[in-house]
């Protein structure tokens, strides 16, 4: 932020109370907003990530997508997205189910999407998806209407299964992403073991950050690897170890 030659000014306070500050500074002092979340060219713009699944796709849509929720907008800006390749006639009038992943410590709209209620309830954040971590989501209400018009599902995973699909990705595809997009691949995980998801069916996950947003979550988490003299010998000795605890 600072080297743009922006005055920075730190918050006590979690995701919600910093957004509501933001509000409140804006609205007194006529200033414009940058949060993505409060902002309307935000919610327009976000609808290309709908235009470029359907490109990619060869101009169809998927029979499943899932994407992330901190606020709840981007999973109903892909919805509108789609709606209007379709009014265009770019794609066929195909179905998509949309389903919501959230993290277990802050779930309020996965919740309600459980319950069947478009009522969202409040929750304080405890997660190590602080991309994710709004309390209280402005657009909650839509996203659950979003995900049950669909036919979709909401469902959360835990910090931990966040980091073992951090991993799985990683491993699988070659991608590093941030918490967020664990938090996609498990729940993914989740649904297809419940038999919500069809591996017959085409399914796309939303990996929306880089895992270099999150690193701190995953301090503490791997070995970090053991250091060896720069000789062959030790080498050898070490790589021996590790092919036998692997066998």
């Amino acid at each position: 932020t600072e080297i743009y030659g922006a005055t920075l000014v730190r918050i006590s306070g979690n995701y919600d109370q910093v957004n509501r500050l933001c509000s409140e500074v804006a609205q007194k002092y006529s200033w414009g907003i940058v949060n993505v979340n409060l902002r309307s060219y935000y919610s327009e713009g976000s609808k290309t990530f709908g235009y470029e699944v359907a490109e990619q796709l060869d101009w169809r849509l998927p029979q499943n997508l899932v994407v992330p929720m901190a606020g709840g907008s981007l999973i109903t800006k892909i919805q509108k997205a789609f709606h209007e390749l379709k009014t265009l006639g770019w794609v066929e009038p195909a179905a998509t189910k949309f389903f919501g992943a959230q993290a277990t410590g802050c779930s309020p709209i996965t919740t309600a999407a459980k319950k069947g209620t478009t009522e969202i309830t409040p929750q304080k954040p405890n997660t190590i998806a602080k991309s994710l971590a709004i309390g209280n989501p402005a657009d909650g209400f839509y996203a659950v209407k979003t995900i049950l018009g669909s036919g979709g599902a909401g469902e959360d995973v835990s910090d931990e299964e966040i980091i073992a699909g951090i991993r799985l990705l990683a491993e699988s595809e070659g991608i590093f992403t941030e918490t967020a997009g664990g938090v996609t691949v498990s729940v993914a995980r989740k649904l297809i073991a419940q038999g919500r998801l069809s591996p017959d069916e085409s399914i796309v996950l939303a990996i929306t950050g880089n895992g270099l947003k999150t690193v701190a979550a995953l301090n503490g988490r791997f070995g970090g690897g053991q250091v060896i003299r720069p000789k062959l010998a030790d080498f050898e000795e070490h790589f021996l170890k590790l092919a036998a605890a692997r066998a």
